[in-house]
């Protein structure tokens, strides 16, 4: 099918949107660490069922050590870190701003690229990453009294969506290496859905690792118990299954999928819109009034990202 690799990329921006909206609501009434180890944990169930039915095995076959090691790492750096940031940071500033922030991911994982595998890095990179930085700057920032600069919101929020950004980024380029070392593993009389497969038995992988990482967490923080109360949270569990779906199960798994029908700059600059998608559904949800400048520091900061790939 001509342009498949663009047409998922699309529906990848438009699921993480959704799941975006419901993690902000189950965030909200569960808290950010509890809301992802049961989404994890859900994910991971959906992701066997989806690898039963597909090649009859509900774990990862043919998974060595080191595409765990890889797809864990990955897990720990794109999840635990960047995803605890990330929840927090609905919580801080909201749904909006925060995958405002997200589209630092894909200029960091071209420069996480570079410092891990390395990948060839232009000036042509550091030009989009200037770009993207001053759509962001835009809608964050305004002239205070003196004409001083002043940030529009609180900097525990902008610092959790850099860190966001930040886990994002690293993350994928570590899931990538763990993919490719899991499918250069797969025998050639494997069955033949077993290469498509393969995005969701590796984010099967990092989602298992990631609910340990939050439930590690969530002990550290004491606050084991509200599991318990999360339970009995319908409209709580209501929001964490539907942002699983999708959010890990299809969103995480497409995003992979995507890059392996066409070029990874078109893929991440197309799943990079969330921010654009997101900015009208949230505003209508939250009665909240989108600022002319916000619109433009998402337009500016969206052409960095496509700078970054398209050049």
């Amino acid at each position: 099918m001509q342009h498949l690799g663009e047409i998922i990329s699309l529906v990848v921006a438009l699921s993480w949107t959704v799941t975006a909206l419901f993690a902000d609501k189950a965030s909200h009434r569960l808290g950010s660490t509890t809301t992802n180890v049961l989404r994890l944990v859900l994910a991971s169930v959906f992701l066997a069922l989806i690898l039963w039915v597909g090649v009859g095995s509900p774990y990862p076959v043919y998974a060595d050590g080191k595409a765990w090691r890889w797809l864990a790492a990955s897990a720990l750096v794109g999840y635990v870190f960047g995803d605890y940031c990330l929840f927090n940071c609905y919580l801080a500033i909201g749904a909006r701003f925060g995958q405002l922030f997200m589209t630092l991911a894909p200029p960091i994982a071209a420069f996480a690229g570079w410092a891990i595998l390395g990948e060839s890095l232009s000036w042509k990179s550091g030009l989009a990453m200037a770009v993207t930085l001053c759509g962001i700057a835009i809608s964050i920032l305004s002239r205070g009294e003196g004409h001083h600069v002043k940030l529009t919101l609180p900097l525990k929020g902008v610092l959790l969506g850099i860190g966001a950004g930040l886990g994002q980024g690293v993350g994928l380029v570590l899931s990538k290496v763990g993919m490719e070392h899991y499918a250069s593993l797969i025998p050639p009389d494997a069955p033949a859905r077993m290469g498509t497969l393969v995005p969701f038995a590796s984010t099967m992988i990092r989602a298992l690792v990631g609910a340990v990482g939050f439930l590690g967490v969530l002990a550290l923080e004491r606050r084991m118990k509200e599991l318990k109360g999360a339970a009995r949270d319908r409209r709580g569990l209501a929001y964490t299954l539907m942002l699983t779906l999708f959010g890990p199960v299809l969103g995480v798994s497409l995003s992979l999928m995507a890059v392996r029908y066409t070029s990874a700059g078109i893929a991440s600059t197309l799943m990079a819109l969330t921010p654009v998608f997101i900015l009208f559904p949230y505003a209508f949800i939250y009665h909240q009034r989108i600022r002319a400048r916000e619109v433009l520091g998402v337009l500016v900061s969206m052409t960095g990202v496509a700078l970054f790939f398209l050049l």
